[in-house]
């Protein structure tokens, strides 16, 4: 009998994807048709700035298209063997894994939603004494830091309890938001353990919120709130604090450590970044684990053996070997029915995510993802250094630091150092010292090694960085999912996160040094790779083909002319074949990842607004920071969560209808809804005093538009936050008026 140690860890599974790949073909032929068909009619027609305007965005959205259909082409899944890691665990040969959650503002982001996160990971289903907990509280905040402690004395309670009774789900708001399903197989005692242990949580939560006030904190008499009281958000020192150490081995609950870099004003911070690169320098200097591991602050461990199911697919055959990372998707918890923001993504994930598994490997998504070390400080594929590097080229590379510079070298040289367990508290010195604000000058931090900078999207930039070096990347889908977030709420969050990554995706491809197509041509970023990249990346250049197909409808309906064939003429078949062949096809796509047409209407809808709202504005920003005229900023978006007590505004009353602020980012999408209801009023009195009927093709396009953007013409006529603000309309109001004018 084969022996479990000699088992593989993981499998890789071609999926069969012949009638997608037969439906991606024909989308694609009946694009290029069309195009074939736009370029013989500029002579019968003659070659006019709307036929031009038309064919210039038909062009695009057929090289969109092929982008689509490249990225996933050919689909693989991991199926992952946990179980055959426990000869290793009893042996004590499983290595160890250094923890990472990030946070930035205790009201955006409350900080029981950053404890859950944390006691999930503390609880998680590996040796204790091979796991270490960071957190990066980029606020300074001491609330959170007070959270912290409190969360340290619930986990002595907690992870105990998760291992005596095998819980699924191990943060707590989850496991506590229903009754327990009390079986045959639990104790007696479950029940009664079941109702002090939510007691405990509810103190825990109740005493966190009374304390959110940091005022309130400072004035604790503690000694260890002392690093808090002259500090100020965005102008304060390193503050490193142990707060909890194993001392108990494997099976006791891991080390809890609490950072926040230095700030100064004067000095750049590069955002999110930068806080996990100080994280990876303190965690280097204090545990030094092979392995990373980095969540948001509300994603917490959905799957107890989440990180079981990560080493599975970075240890063991010489394929594995060649994983950099091993990414998993962005799920949600007690997202709202039908998703009606259109921001969980999870079909797009599943396809995108599993069609670059058959190429080199998903992109690095920011969160719930583990990482090798040794490839975030610069180390190329199949390629170990026996000998390390010498003193000055560790200090050129990594900093000014003898400690740093020795876990570094250990790390290049495949040199596991063992968890530091009676010196942790000996090392918070030197950790201050590589989380300050002046450590990275004269360094490759952010630029060779780390995560990248120059981008609000630092993590598909740094993938793109470590796919161009040779190395592939694995799908972490683990059932249950190994990681679950919570979605933005609402109109303003959902439209500025989608602005944030749009920005941040176009400025990666403007960066030389960093952009897929460059490192295509210089380094081992493979074509098809660099193709899947390019589909994410031009997210922002999508507004203006998507915003002007959106217009063409109105202008012609007025201007009495046409941008697609009539409905006489046998021409006409090819847009409406593209038009119901495409959603029929993204809505059997929907169907058969188990969502609903609802749920698919809402993700089309969304996609047309996004594209002329978040991406129109990210690309303004970019092209202003080309100019040098404005830089782009980094917005936190609002962590709302059932376990915070707080589900914003947004929720509290209709949690599924769309909501506006003063936003510039409403101004277009209000526009064009404008636009397109003064054309209905315009073209039903021309059609009512007989002056002949409009194109069938534009009339129901110009209908398409408004039912996509029916959240803008309900905000029309909403109150309160459901109502578009004066201010948006009348700037919205401006441009529409200018269309129209120019129309005439």
């Amino acid at each position: 009998m084969v022996e479990a140690k000699l088992l593989p860890l993981h499998e890789k599974i071609p999926r069969k994807n012949t009638p997608v790949r037969l439906a991606d073909i024909l989308i694609l032929f009946l694009l290029f048709a069309l195009l074939f068909y736009r370029l013989s009619s500029f002579r019968s027609r003659g070659v006019g700035p709307v036929w031009l305007l038309a064919f210039s965005c038909e062009a695009f959205f057929t090289f969109i298209w092929f982008l689509f259909l490249n990225s996933r082409w050919t689909p693989v899944i991991f199926r992952t063997y946990p179980n055959r890691l426990y000869n290793k665990i009893e042996c004590g040969d499983v290595p160890a894994v250094d923890m990472f959650v990030t946070t930035a503002d205790p009201k955006l982001e409350p900080p029981v939603v950053t404890v859950n996160t944390v006691l999930s990971m503390l609880a998680a289903e590996y040796p204790a004494n091979r796991l270490a907990c960071y957190v990066s509280d980029d606020g300074g905040s001491p609330v959170t830091y007070y959270a912290l402690l409190e969360a340290s004395r619930f986990a002595e309670l907690w992870v105990p309890f998760c291992r005596r009774y095998e819980v699924e789900v191990r943060a707590p708001f989850v496991f506590f938001s229903r009754e327990p399903d009390v079986s045959d197989d639990l104790p007696a005692s479950f029940a009664q353990d079941w109702k002090f242990m939510k007691n405990e949580y509810q103190e825990m939560t109740r005493r966190i919120e009374d304390h959110i006030d940091e005022k309130k904190v400072s004035r604790l008499k503690d000694e260890k709130f002392i690093d808090f009281l002259n500090s100020e958000r965005g102008n304060h020192p390193s503050i490193v604090k142990v707060i909890r150490k194993n001392k108990e081995g494997k099976d006791g609950i891991p080390h809890l450590i609490y950072i926040s870099r230095e700030k100064r004003p004067k000095h750049p911070h590069h955002f999110k970044a930068g806080a996990m690169n100080a994280l990876i320098r303190v965690s280097g200097v204090m545990t030094n684990a092979p392995f990373m591991l980095n969540v948001d602050c509300d994603m917490f461990t959905y799957n107890p053996k989440a990180i079981l199911h990560g080493m599975c697919l970075l240890l063991g055959s010489n394929e594995a070997a060649s994983y950099a990372f091993a990414q998993a998707p962005q799920l949600f918890y007690g997202a709202l029915k039908d998703d009606p923001f259109g921001n969980q993504l999870e079909v797009l994930q599943k396809s995108f995510g599993g069609g670059l598994s058959g190429i080199q490997g998903p992109i690095y998504g920011g969160t719930g993802c583990i990482h090798r070390r040794k490839v975030i400080y610069g180390s190329a594929p199949h390629k170990q250094d026996s000998d390390g590097m010498s003193y000055k080229d560790l200090r050129r590379i990594f900093g000014n630091s003898n400690e740093l510079m020795e876990s570094a070298n250990q790390i290049i040289k495949d040199e596991e150092s063992p968890l530091i367990i009676g010196e942790l508290s000996s090392r918070v010195e030197t950790a201050k010292e590589t989380a300050s604000c002046t450590f990275e000058q004269n360094t490759l931090w952010g630029k060779k090694i780390g995560l990248s900078y120059g981008s609000m999207t630092e993590d598909v930039q740094t993938g793109i960085r470590i796919h161009s070096m040779g190395w592939r990347s694995s799908y972490l889908t683990p059932d249950p999912p190994a990681f679950m977030g919570s979605a933005p709420v609402g109109g303003p969050a959902s439209l500025a996160q989608f602005k944030r990554w749009a920005t941040g995706l176009l400025e990666i491809l403007f960066q030389p040094d960093n952009s897929p197509l460059t490192m295509t041509l210089t380094k081992r970023l493979r074509a098809r790779q660099c193709l899947g990249y390019l589909l994410v990346s031009v997210w922002a250049l999508r507004s203006l083909p998507e915003l002007t197909y959106s217009l063409l409808p109105a202008y012609c309906l007025l201007a009495g002319t046409s941008f697609l064939p009539k409905a006489s003429e046998r021409e006409f078949l090819l847009p409406a074949a593209i038009f119901f062949f495409y959603n029929i096809y993204t809505m059997a796509e929907h169907l058969s990842c188990g969502k609903s047409v609802r749920e698919w209407w809402n993700y089309h809808r969304m996609q047309r607004i996004f594209s002329s709202t978040s991406f129109l504005l990210g690309f303004f920003s970019v092209v202003l920071k080309l100019l040098g005229v404005s830089d782009t900023v980094f917005e936190i978006t609002r962590k709302d969560h059932a376990c915070s007590g707080d589900v914003g505004e947004e929720a509290a009353a209709e949690p599924g209808r769309f909501t506006f602020d003063e936003s510039p980012v409403f101004v277009s999408g209000t526009a064009l809804v404008l636009v397109h209801l003064a054309t209905a009023g315009v073209v039903s009195l021309r059609w009512a005093g007989g002056a002949g009927s409009p194109g069938l093709g534009e009339v129901v396009c110009s209908a398409w538009v408004l039912m996509s953007f029916w959240p803008f013409v309900r905000g029309l006529f909403g109150k309160g936050r459901y109502g578009i603000p004066w201010s948006v309309l009348l700037k919205a109001g401006i441009l529409a008026l200018f269309f129209l004018m120019l129309c005439a």
